[in-house]
């Protein structure tokens, strides 16, 4: 059974829920010869992972090499092909460098258990008692009568055991702490070592080809990320995410509840990975966001209820990629994104309901990229769009009313492309519960006393 010395090595196998800090007793009775066993275990999966890449450059690789097989299937095929065997590589890349990991982690945590040790055995030598817990305490059991009663009836005598107990217990402490720190090292670099840090190698969630056998190089660079997303006197967040290959389909019939009258999807995923962040500090907010996915995906759906009707439908096969990012500080906020399409898609959607209308539809083949740019001030916002197509393709569609927020919406695009062409679009927002909360703030500032309208929108923001 594996113990808090692997407790990194389960995570990453899935088998720990996890990581609590390694008590006395856990380090001075664990087995640590399994983390050498590991070790050894991976050496040789990077043995075999070589055997296999060999046999794949022979059998499959190099049929692309041949010149039986020429033209757009066996250029493809390469291209595929090559990205495979590279994986195999990097397999024993990553394999020998876990192995290293794990040798390192056996050295350090046997020579600090060493000291333990040593400290155990000093403490004992100055009168000392500890137990199987790492409890220190003085040991009374060798005293003399005469050592007793002074102990009892001495306050002097009393205090020197007292700083005495504590001073060892402070070095006990000290030594547990370091050895949970080391853990936490070990997994860090375990944790970072899987993942695929080059991104242009064809995979999203591949073998890692950089990694290496060294713990305090994944240590210090733990701690260079920490500083760059932590500036002085900012408070940051975020997450990513990355999938590699999927597929999957699904479909629902009526719900007459709702006014459903069905929905159906599929896609099949070769990857996608997508990150977002945000960084604040004090009315300033900066948000930031970025994915990209490859692969085939469609859907249709259509209701009506009382409110109106409504029905869409899309269809999806090629990469895509965008980013956006946003600076707020007080009502102000501004905006802009980026993205950029290369395959195919058709669109068609159309509805209305009491609210306002809506219809629209695209169809598109090629590549095509452009971008977005808005301002909002106290719930006015206006905004402006452009894209280049390089492709056939044409796209219509027209917005007037309020949406799901009670926000007044008119926005409206319109674009063509024969070859080479593009789109143009325009947006612009009124929320009325936002206009009436920024003039209240207003004069709120006016009403505690600023002294001029300068000076109460600056308090605003």
């Amino acid at each position: 059974m594996l113990s808090w010395a692997a407790a990194s090595t389960r995570r990453q196998l899935g088998n720990d829920n996890g990581k609590s800090m390694p008590a006395y007793h856990e380090i001075m009775t664990t087995d640590l010869s399994a983390l050498t066993t590991a070790s050894e275990r991976w050496d040789g999966m990077a043995k075999e992972l070589h055997k296999q890449e060999s046999a794949y450059r022979r059998d499959v690789y190099g049929i692309t090499l041949s010149p039986g097989w020429s033209g757009l299937s066996a250029d493809a095929a390469s291209g595929r092909f090559d990205t495979t065997l590279k994986q195999f590589q990097a397999a024993q890349i990553e394999a020998k460098a876990l192995a290293s990991l794990l040798r390192e982690a056996h050295t350090d945590f046997t020579g600090l258990r060493k000291k333990l040790e040593s400290a155990r055995e000093d403490a004992v030598k100055a009168g000392m008692a500890v137990s199987e817990q790492g409890l220190v305490s003085y040991d009374t059991t060798k005293l003399s009568e005469g050592e007793r009663t002074a102990l009892h009836h001495d306050p002097d005598y009393q205090q020197t055991v007292g700083k005495a107990v504590a001073s060892w217990q402070a070095e006990i402490n000290r030594l547990v702490k370091a050895v949970s720190d080391t853990d936490t090292e070990v997994e860090n670099a375990l944790t970072r070592v899987v993942i695929d840090s080059d991104l242009s190698d064809g995979t999203l969630t591949g073998f890692n080809s950089q990694a290496h056998g060294n713990i305090k190089t994944y240590e210090d660079e733990a701690r260079r990320e920490a500083a760059r997303t932590k500036p002085d006197g900012w408070k940051s967040e975020g997450k990513t995410e990355t999938s590699g290959l999927g597929a999957g389909a699904s479909a629902e019939g009526p719900d007459i509840a709702s006014g459903k009258l069905g929905e159906a999807e599929a896609h099949a995923d070769l990857g996608s990975a997508s990150a977002e962040g945000s960084l604040t500090r004090g009315p300033w907010t900066l948000d930031g966001k970025a994915d990209a996915y490859a692969g085939a995906k469609g859907s249709a759906s259509g209701g009506i209820t009382r409110n109106g009707a409504e029905g869409d439908a899309s269809a999806f096969a090629g990469a895509a990629g965008s980013s956006e990012g946003s600076v707020n500080v007080g009502p102000l906020g501004v905006s802009a994104k980026a993205e950029a399409t290369a395959g195919a898609e058709a669109n068609a959607n159309t509805g209305g309901d009491k609210e306002g209308v809506h219809v629209g539809g695209n169809a598109f083949a090629g590549a095509k990229g452009g971008g977005e740019f808005g301002a909002d001030l106290g719930g006015v916002s206006a905004g402006f769009s452009s894209e280049g197509w390089a492709g056939p393709g044409a796209e219509a569609s027209l917005d007037l009313g309020k949406n799901n927020e009670d926000v007044w919406e008119f926005s409206t695009k319109v674009g063509l492309s024969p070859a080479l062409g593009g789109e143009v679009g325009f947006d612009f927002t009124v929320d009325p519960d936002k206009v009436v909360h920024t003039a209240g703030d207003l004069a709120d500032a006016v009403g505690h006393g600023v002294s001029s309208f300068g000076q109460a929108v600056t308090s605003v923001f």
